[in-house]
């Protein structure tokens, strides 16, 4: 990944972080109490001087860890939590290490071994689909010697997606980000083992076909131990 690129991702995320810290401070002058409405986003931006886009990211943040609630065609409100206890959650927020690459992966790969069971017997034919096309796109990319980290996180995705449980869902596309940021940062693997896991993905794929979520979870441990094998030269 480009120097630029990296650089507007922490760019991203100080504004992020500067905006939450902003609403914080807002909360504590009004003396705001729980369930009570914030401004509209409209007069937050204008108020902090930041785009509604940067504001929305934020408000998500806090959304994500419990401490705001945004309901349709209402507003966003304080959660049920007291001042001292929101101040407290912030300044953790505010002073998350970001997550080593290889922490990452072992989350990623603790949540796969679950979704792709879920998946096998779950998935529907609209689902099994998706995870066709992501599987065709990330092979023709693989075979051409071209980068294919997004169409192989695609792939997964999908998975996670047929599994059903929209919060391992949910996990997926947060971790999913830093993840493609980091095999971009530090070249991990290379087009060597992007063909070797066409025919794991495969394998996987036609568990999930066949919806035998034994089979899948193996093929999928399959493909991890491999991976990790090529990559980091130790086994799982």
């Amino acid at each position: 990944m480009k120097v630029e690129s990296l650089t507007k991702i922490d760019i991203q995320q100080e504004t992020r972080n500067k905006i939450i810290s902003e609403i914080r401070e807002y909360i504590n002058f009004k003396n705001m109490e729980p369930g009570e409405k914030l401004p509209s986003e409209r007069m937050l931006s204008e108020r902090f001087g930041v785009s509604r886009n940067n504001l929305r990211e934020a408000i998500q943040t806090l959304e994500f860890y419990g401490l705001l609630e945004s309901v349709p065609q209402s507003g966003t409100y304080l959660a049920n939590i007291g001042v001292v206890a929101l101040n407290g959650m912030i300044s953790d927020i505010l002073s998350l290490d970001d997550p080593d690459f290889k922490s990452l992966v072992e989350t990623r790969i603790l949540m796969e071994l679950k979704t792709v069971r879920l998946a096998a017997l779950r998935r529907t034919e609209d689902q099994l689909e998706q995870m066709k096309e992501a599987l065709e796109a990330y092979t023709k990319k693989a075979i051409k010697g071209e980068d294919a980290v997004q169409e192989d996180l695609l792939f997964h995705l999908a998975i996670a997606k047929a599994s059903g449980n929209s919060t391992m869902n949910t996990f997926m596309l947060i971790i999913t980000p830093e993840i493609i940021t980091n095999f971009a940062k530090y070249h991990v693997c290379d087009e060597n083992q992007a063909i070797l896991g066409i025919d794991e993905h495969k394998a996987i794929y036609e568990a999930i076909a066949n919806k035998n979520p034994q089979e899948a979870k193996e093929k999928m441990k399959l493909h991890f131990r491999s991976l990790y094998k090529y990559c980091y030269n130790v086994d799982l």
